[in-house]
């Protein structure tokens, strides 16, 4: 499978996890297509902004030991929040604390599904 598909898939059932367990998070469309839209954001998001969040980070990241990572999942995952409400897929984040554990959750979801499917996000067949 495509490893892009893959992520998408994999960041898709993360949001849906932060979604039902986060309070403060919420997703106000009723049809999957927008939670695959929001997937989709959280991908892009992601592949384009993270790596220069994290180069501009990089000297807190040092200095915290890797923990300034938390709040720069959070900063992206508040950004898929305003890039989804640009839209108009009714996805909204209502402040700092609920993004740092949407964006812990995210994590934490992509690393398990990670795990699992480890063979086939590095291109791996058996």
């Amino acid at each position: 499978m495509n490893r892009f598909l893959l992520r998408w898939i994999i960041n898709t059932l993360a949001v849906w996890a932060a979604v039902s367990f986060v309070p403060g998070i919420h997703w106000g469309g009723a049809d999957w297509l927008s939670l695959i839209g929001l997937g989709l954001i959280l991908t892009l998001v992601n592949v384009f902004v993270r790596p220069v969040a994290k180069f501009v980070g990089c000297l807190p990241i040092i200095l915290t030991l890797g923990l300034f990572s938390l709040v720069i999942n959070a900063f992206l995952f508040w950004l898929t929040g305003v890039v989804g409400e640009m839209f108009g897929i009714g996805f909204t984040v209502d402040g700092f604390w609920p993004a740092f554990l949407g964006g812990l959750v995210v994590s934490l979801v992509s690393m398990v599904m990670g795990i699992f499917l480890r063979d086939e996000i590095k291109g791996k067949r058996k």
